[in-house]
């Protein structure tokens, strides 16, 4: 059994039905021969022990110093994994990684077959000062960016250029939806804004893409073709086009059977936190019916947070968001210690409430150890073995389903809220709304590419469906009613995991309520 680093020997160990603690694996890929002291440790193992703890490697590391003779300086060995340097002391005994395993309920496959990659974490890279320059910034990336993808299927001219066209001429603008309002007649005026200036535009009520103004947001890219008014003031339009997902889109899927827990809303910290939900999910995890799920994302809002809501204080069961976070470090070292964990910030999270969020900072990160989880920042998209995932926590959710009508986007159905941002290839298009966004150089919340999956979470709503072939997935929570949810008539679906086969993209519920 080649041992490179502590991923194999965690495999090693799943396999043969134990788990670990980190310091233990640490100590063992350190060893001069690691394959041969994990043998000696598992061999040593009292035969009631379901975890490797440092103390039985030290032991084991002991006897081999009193029989072998001492090392001469070269051949002091080295870690040949990772060794993080926020690793928690053992004394007193540290908590365990996992708890509650099965005999041979390890994950299945060798570790070499994993490829996970981030790509948009925006972590430490924030420029944002909240000048006026950084306003122009974000929305002139977003215009270039998102206005590439519309400006080959339109003849498009600037807003100064049009305005100086002769009446009756056919133009196609590509610009920013700066107003949509409702003509004394029934029509409807939408005003396109472009780095020149702005233009109207007035949609027809009895035209058969009427319909489409319902779902405008402020501040989304959007083209339009049509004809100018004979005075030039004015284009009445033909057609509209947004950046959308082509419908031709193929997703990338995995080259072998593998799957992943989409999983979002946790809110440890809550007196309606679903804790044993929780362990029976973990445990299941360790089940042979579980042997394939090798990737765990968690789409935000791991705690309840403090002050979030109003007379949130009286439903807290943590009042210390600390400890929250301690908390939820250990409900997260029941999760085998081979699965890996991935996990974005959300609205509850204790990071800046304004779009994009960052990852944690240090001091969060060294509490939040469990299993060397990635916290990166929301959004961020996430491949695995060449299926890349969307994470994005979801507050403008709530803004989609307000400002669409209800067939359009639910509570009931939050996927379909989700296909209204494929369509704006935008997490969060409008500016100035509920949604809290900051601006920066760039704008992280365009979808430049396309991904495979959309994973979100926020209203605390089980839904899933395809749009052009991307798998939208809203993944429910695991926190039960709150008095405030009441208030708000938010019924959430609580202790439901969907897992994804990436080779084939599609979707079982496991549910743990």
């Amino acid at each position: 059994m080649p041992l490179e680093g502590p991923a194999r020997i965690v495999s090693e160990l799943t396999s043969r039905g134990y788990n670990a603690e980190r310091e233990a694996v640490t100590r063992i890929a350190s060893a001069d021969d690691p394959a041969a002291t994990l043998q000696r440790v598992i061999e040593g193992l009292p035969s009631d022990a379901l975890v490797v703890r440092l103390e039985h490697v030290e032991s084991v590391l002991d006897d081999l110093s009193e029989s072998d003779p001492p090392s001469s300086p070269a051949d002091t060995p080295t870690s040949t994994g990772a060794q993080k340097t926020n690793t928690q002391s053992t004394a007193g005994g540290s908590p365990v990684e996992t708890k509650g395993v099965s005999k041979g309920a390890g994950r299945s496959s060798d570790p070499d077959e994993r490829s996970l990659e981030i790509v948009g974490d925006m972590t430490g890279e924030s420029t944002g000062t909240g000048e006026y320059g950084d306003f122009v910034s974000v929305f002139r990336d977003r215009l270039e960016r998102l206005g590439s993808k519309l400006r080959g299927r339109v003849n498009h001219r600037p807003a100064t250029a049009i305005q100086s066209m002769p009446g009756g001429s056919d133009v196609a603008m590509v610009g920013l939806v700066n107003d949509v309002r409702s003509t004394a007649s029934g029509h409807w005026l939408i005003e396109l804004e472009d780095a020149t200036g702005t233009f109207p535009w007035l949609v027809m009520k009895d035209r058969e893409y009427a319909d489409l103004v319902d779902e405008l947001l402020c501040d989304e890219v959007l083209a339009m073709e049509g004809t100018l008014a004979d005075d030039s003031g004015i284009a009445f339009v033909d057609s509209m086009y947004f950046p959308d997902v082509p419908r031709t889109h193929e997703p990338s899927t995995a080259d072998r059977h593998v799957q992943a827990a989409l999983i979002s809303d946790v809110h440890v910290g809550s007196q309606e936190f679903m804790g044993d939900a929780w362990n029976r999910f973990a445990d299941w995890l360790h089940t042979e019916q579980a042997q394939h799920v090798e990737y765990l994302l968690i789409a935000g809002d791991m705690v309840e947070g403090v002050g979030i809501y109003p007379n949130q204080d009286e439903e807290l069961d943590v009042i210390d968001i600390y400890e929250q976070y301690e908390l939820f470090n250990e409900h997260l070292k029941r999760v085998p210690g081979d699965i890996e964990i991935v996990m974005i910030p959300g609205n509850h999270d204790a990071v800046r409430l304004a779009e994009p969020q960052p990852g944690f900072d240090e001091e969060l990160r060294e509490i939040m150890t469990a299993h060397d989880a990635r916290i990166v920042s929301n959004p961020s998209t996430v491949t695995l073995e060449g299926v890349s995932v969307l994470m994005y926590h979801g507050v403008s959710l709530d803004e989609v389903i307000a400002e669409l009508p209800e067939e359009k986007a639910s509570y009931d159905d939050p996927h379909k809220a989700m296909y209204q941002l494929l369509k704006k290839r935008h997490v969060a298009p409008q500016f100035g709304g509920h949604t809290r966004l900051a601006p920066e150089e760039r704008d992280y919340l365009i979808m430049e590419e396309v991904p495979d999956i959309f994973h979100t979470g926020h209203v605390h709503k089980l839904g899933f469906g395809k749009y052009h072939n991307v798998l939208a997935i809203n993944s429910g929570c695991w926190q039960a009613q709150t008095d405030f949810q009441k208030s708000v008539n938010i019924d959430p679906d609580a202790g439901y995991a969907p897992i994804v086969d990436l080779d084939t993209l599609d979707v079982t519920v496991q549910k743990f309520s």
